[in-house]
């Protein structure tokens, strides 16, 4: 009984390293296949880094159906190429956000308005944002921040005004704007601000009719957001004025 019990221990050692071998094999083929057959988890990326852990891969994905190419470690990522127009429109977007901007300032101490106050905020905090934004942009492309003044070459434009963009308010409308207050106040501000709002609008269509213009992601995303913004701004004023002017009929 005692040799039985022995041999069947034996047995199940020999069974169970029969099997632990069998399993290896089956894992270190199936790996060797994964390896030899799978260009997704071998690229050539990854064997370039292999041959060469002190120099990093740089790959680009080829096109459907195409390998891709490994290129130098010395590659560097550049920047979208882009047109004049493209920096004219944000030199001129900033101008123009920034008198909204400045004309949004006067409610707090122009009205008690609670729906005119609401709006304000929103659309001082949206375009303040997008002002940093069109600044990085610039400043990233080493363009200046703001237009040059134009004029006859040689002059000295110090004193020279610059051009408004569409829809900006003349300085006399912003004098008038901070005259007022109340009610009048705000009829002043919404209808300015729709010009201002639909200004924008128009920078955002002449972009996008010049060749070549617009091209940029960045650019072509913020302005398609900016169109669409100040379009929805545009309807919120409208029904506010609509619902003044309801009201001044009682």
């Amino acid at each position: 009984m005692q040799k039985w019990g022995h041999y069947r221990r034996r047995k199940r050692k020999i069974h169970f390293a029969s099997g632990a071998a069998v399993l290896c094999g089956m894992l270190l083929a199936a790996s060797a296949s994964a390896g030899f057959c799978s260009s997704g988890l071998f690229s050539s990326a990854l064997w370039a880094q292999q041959a060469d852990p002190s120099k990093p891969a740089v790959v680009q994905p080829g096109a459907p159906g195409k390998s891709s190419t490994t290129l130098p470690a010395s590659t560097r990522a550049t920047l979208p190429p882009r047109s004049q127009a493209d920096v004219e429109f944000m030199q001129g977007m900033i101008m123009h956000h920034s008198q909204a901007v400045e004309m949004t300032a006067l409610i707090a101490s122009h009205t008690e308005n609670k729906d005119l106050r609401l709006l304000g905020a929103r659309i001082s905090s949206s375009q303040s944002d997008e002002i940093k934004f069109m600044r990085r942009w610039l400043a990233a492309r080493g363009e200046a921040l703001s237009m040059a003044p134009r004029g006859m070459p040689g002059m000295d434009m110090s004193r020279e005004k610059m051009d408004l963009m569409p829809g900006m308010l003349t300085p006399e409308q912003m004098a008038a704007l901070r005259k007022v207050k109340g009610a009048e106040f705000d009829h002043l501000f919404l209808t300015g601000m729709i010009q201002h709002h639909n200004g924008a609008l128009t920078m955002v269509k002449d972009l996008f009719d010049t060749a070549g213009a617009g091209q940029d992601a960045d650019l072509f995303n913020f302005a398609t957001d900016a169109d669409n913004t100040q379009r929805a701004e545009i309807r919120i004023m409208q029904t506010v004025l609509e619902k003044e002017h309801s009201e001044e009929k009682r």
